[in-house]
């Protein structure tokens, strides 16, 4: 019988974790809701959630001890998935906050321009700009945006798909390697956000076992 995979969704006061528990358990793994760095280094993979303050939620992931953790999985290619703020922490830093980021991606994250409503909040289209298993059936499809801070990326390689608001195009998909950030929340977004974390499982499930 194929063992259950784990994930562990980090516990750093950034909100949403609950969320996404039932959004990974949906996809197919057990999920367990954890601030300790020792339960989440014993994981398959990893779950950033994030909804709140890049600094504040910066400085909690590092305080908890799970920052140490989050970079041991970097290092050794094993899964993680950063949500929203999740993914913004993958950069070097926000104009949120002098908190500095993990810098796993090239890049910074920025506020939208002064004329666009912020938050962008709600149901918006993802493009897809590089085909990649994690993005089956999501091309050109709605998922659900709530954020006043996008990411520029120095490079593009690692930018999977973009979505438009405020005049800006911005990154809402990224990956690399192991790594996969998503700025939109695929738990808060049906049946689309179900098949996206659905795709991440599956390729979860190919990374653990190789």
């Amino acid at each position: 019988m194929t063992r259950r995979l784990r994930a562990a969704v980090l516990d750093y006061d950034a909100g949403n974790v609950r969320s996404a528990k039932r959004g990974v358990e949906a996809a197919g793994v057990d999920a367990v809701i954890t601030s300790d760095p020792v339960v989440a280094a014993d994981a398959d993979a990893l779950v950033i959630p994030g909804v709140g303050h890049f600094g504040t939620c910066s400085r909690r992931l590092r305080e908890r001890g799970l920052e140490a953790v989050v970079r041991s999985f970097i290092a050794e290619e094993r899964p993680v998935l950063g949500i929203c703020v999740g993914m913004q922490l993958l950069y070097a830093g926000s104009d949120e906050s002098d908190e500095p980021g993990l810098g796993l991606l090239p890049g910074r994250v920025v506020r939208f321009p002064s004329d666009a409503v912020v938050p962008h909040m709600g149901w918006d289209v993802v493009d897809v700009a590089r085909p990649d298993p994690l993005l089956d059936g999501i091309d050109g499809r709605r998922l659900y945006f709530a954020h006043s801070y996008y990411a520029v990326p120095d490079a593009i390689d690692h930018v999977l798909a973009r979505c438009q608001y405020g005049g800006e195009r911005f990154p809402c998909v990224v990956r690399e390697g192991s790594v996969v950030g998503t700025q939109f929340h695929p738990e808060k977004s049906g049946a689309v956000g179900a098949r996206v974390l659905a795709n991440w499982v599956t390729m979860l499930r190919s990374e653990v076992q190789a």
